[in-house]
């Protein structure tokens, strides 16, 4: 096994900083993919986010809400327990990115009026979360030990 390559997978010299930013955004994430992909939480499952994503021409619109919802939800328990924090980061930060660009850029910042400050938000944290990884208390230390990695530190 690469070793070089595991510890800049799994390694990370962030600290508390990074549990702060990876539990509150990685459940707010998973519980808007658990809106898109059931329906939870008063969403509109994978059906009406797909109907709603093909009428903005994200197409085919099941496939891009099966998408977008797995990313947030399973990209956001990845964070929340920080299990492959960076690539669980980097999906999430581009399934914001498509956001952004795909729903919000044209409305302006604000969210009183559909803007793009909450995305930008989640992308610069998740943006953040993959330069510096899960920090001192994530699952990626566990399996950086238990991959032979080092400490995680």
């Amino acid at each position: 096994m690469n070793t070089q390559f595991i510890k800049a997978l799994l390694g990370s010299n962030g600290g508390f900083a990074a549990l702060v930013l990876r539990v509150p955004v990685g459940l707010i994430l998973a519980a808007h993919g658990a809106q898109k992909l059931f329906a939870w939480f008063g969403g509109y499952g994978l059906e009406g986010t797909g109907q709603w994503m093909a009428s903005i021409g994200l197409e085919p619109g099941y496939l891009m809400a099966l998408m977008a919802g797995s990313a947030e939800f399973f990209g956001g328990l990845a964070l929340a327990l920080g299990l492959l924090t960076r690539p669980a980061a980097l999906v999430s930060a581009f399934a914001m990115l498509v956001a952004i660009f795909a729903v919000h850029i044209g409305n302006g910042l604000f969210m009183s009026n559909n803007g793009y400050e909450y995305a930008l938000t989640l992308f610069v944290v998740t943006l953040s979360l993959a330069i510096q990884g899960g920090g001192r208390f994530a699952l990626d230390n566990v399996l950086l030990n238990r991959l032979g990695g080092g400490t995680g530190r």
